[in-house]
């Protein structure tokens, strides 16, 4: 399993570390705030009062090619770039940066980011996409026209077979998965005499005009 080291702990920074280190990665904190240290340090591998951008004291810890490096400085472009050439002239593979707009995601990846994100925007998506469709609960991108999503069955779903719904002929959509709520049990690919049952998540594959079509 891959060691992560984690630089600036704010609220996205701690949270981070928090879940990663509950599901059993060692993970490395840093911040040259000593009240965000002392915050993470009961549930982190480590926890290093330092400043991230210093190349020399990123070298003392340890960081090497193989660790996942994420960067979390907030708005602070500078910080950001500065420390994510000092991980690409380490020759570090997998550097994470959170960005607060596309702009600053494109320096950043012109810089040696291997992944931009923009939490922000993620969430945006994710609100205005649940307010669009009612019925779906989560979705990951597959392409610019294909998703996999989770969507909570329409009442008429209900009692049914997959093969007496028709999805494939009636909304071009494949069932993946069902995910039952309560026991998080998937089943997965499920056959043509699958009965959808009250407290099942469908996990499908489409596109989304047409998972917007299902009611």
């Amino acid at each position: 399993m891959k060691r992560v080291v984690v630089i600036g702990l704010g609220i996205f920074g701690f949270n981070i570390v928090k879940e990663l280190h509950e599901s059993g990665f060692e993970v490395i904190a840093v911040d040259k705030n000593r009240e965000a240290v002392q915050r993470v340090r009961d549930c982190s591998t480590k926890a290093i009062l330092a400043d991230g951008t210093d190349r020399e004291i990123m070298e003392a810890i340890g960081v090497q090619e193989d660790d996942c490096v994420i960067i979390s400085f907030g708005e602070d472009l500078a910080a950001a770039t500065l420390i994510t050439l000092h991980l690409r002239q380490m020759k570090v593979k997998t550097i994470i940066v959170k960005a607060p707009n596309e702009e600053h995601k494109l320096i950043l990846e012109k810089v040696g980011a291997t992944e931009v994100m923009i939490p922000e925007k993620e969430i945006a998506h994710k609100v205005a996409k649940s307010l669009i469709s009612p019925n779906v609960m989560d979705f990951l991108p597959l392409s610019d026209d294909y998703m996999i999503f989770e969507i909570a069955p329409p009442n008429n779903f209900l009692g049914k077979t997959l093969a007496e719904l028709q999805l494939r002929r009636r909304y071009r959509i494949e069932v993946i998965a069902v995910r039952d709520i309560v026991s998080d049990n998937i089943q997965m690919v499920p056959k043509a005499d699958f009965v959808i049952k009250d407290g099942e998540i469908l996990v499908v594959i489409g596109k989304e005009k047409d998972i917007r079509a299902i009611k």
